[in-house]
């Protein structure tokens, strides 16, 4: 229960507080009719529906058959369809100086809506080899139910799976909300830009980043705390970031990258096949069929 003397003074707290919306920078509001901008909820929400779809019988409805499935998915299709289309709508607007509605804003919503809808049967191809590399790598695996449930870096690459085909498509925003909120939830941070090839494996998860330009071929698997990241950002005569170049290393294929090793740089390429251990530190090019180690330094254990 609010006490007296803070219920008195609360027209004081919301004057002090919105005289701070009139500031010109930096601008954190969207008032005085500015367009509005996707909603994150919605944008989860998206989300949820598209887990059924991509690992039916295991998320929402646990009571599906051949003779209603497809009755199923045409529902929740449906609402997929409406729900992006809205969301796209609203993120294009956001940069589109027309007034509203906008023509062209609508066309490009319902476009790429269609264009992400048909390009789900090659989206839950690619999970369904994900879920596979994950099972045929990790020993604890009981079965596949427990890796489409439990684990954490398979629910992080659906995700990017999603958000990745929605950036390709050119749609703003969305991406970001969708792999930032994975991000929060399991640890591990993709960007939707990256580029990663079938049957991809994350052990563990926790604390796994890889940046926007990333490259990462077929059959890899990474470990925790792998950083694929940026040597450094190069600027212009002004001194601001380029944006754009390749910053983030490529991993070809059959590479395993083990727990907390670091990657960085755009020309930096981990060769077929390598073996990447355990805290080291790379950035160079690695050969094909190499194995790097990182040596320890001395440890001793003193009695007494």
């Amino acid at each position: 229960m609010k006490s007296r003397k803070i219920q008195e003074r609360l027209a004081e707290y919301t004057k002090r507080l919105v005289a701070t919306y009139n500031g010109e920078s930096p601008c954190t509001h969207n008032i005085d009719g500015d367009k509005p901008f996707p909603s994150q909820e919605k944008t989860i929400e998206l989300l949820g529906r598209l887990f059924e779809l991509l690992y039916p019988g295991f998320y929402g409805s646990q009571h599906l058959t051949r003779g209603n499935v497809a009755y199923h998915v045409g529902a929740i299709l449906d609402d997929v369809a409406d729900g992006l289309d809205e969301q796209i709508y609203l993120a294009i607007r956001s940069e589109c100086p027309a007034a509203d509605p906008c023509s062209h804003c609508v066309e490009f919503a319902e476009t790429k809506t269609a264009a992400f809808l048909e390009a789900l049967p090659e989206v839950r191809r690619m999970l369904t080899l994900d879920v596979q590399a994950a099972f045929d790598g990790d020993p604890a695996a009981k079965n596949l139910a427990e890796i489409i449930l439990a684990y954490p870096g398979l629910e992080a690459i659906t995700v990017y799976r999603v958000a990745h085909e929605l950036s390709r498509l050119g749609a703003p925003l969305l991406p970001r909300i969708m792999t930032e909120w994975a991000h929060r939830k399991t640890g591990v941070d993709i960007h939707p830009g990256a580029k990663i090839g079938e049957s991809f494996f994350i052990d563990h998860g926790t604390g796994v980043v890889i940046g926007e330009t990333t490259e990462i071929g077929v059959n890899v698997k990474l470990y925790q705390g792998v950083t694929l990241g940026a040597l450094s950002f190069p600027k212009n005569e002004r001194g601001e970031i380029i944006r754009g170049h390749k910053r983030h290393p490529t991993i070809e294929d059959e590479v395993v990258i083990y727990a907390g090793a670091t990657i960085l740089g755009g020309d930096t390429v981990i060769g077929r096949g390598s073996v990447i251990g355990g805290n080291t530190w790379i950035t160079h090019s690695i050969p094909a069929m190499s194995r790097v180690i990182s040596v320890p330094q001395e440890q001793r254990i003193e009695q007494g």
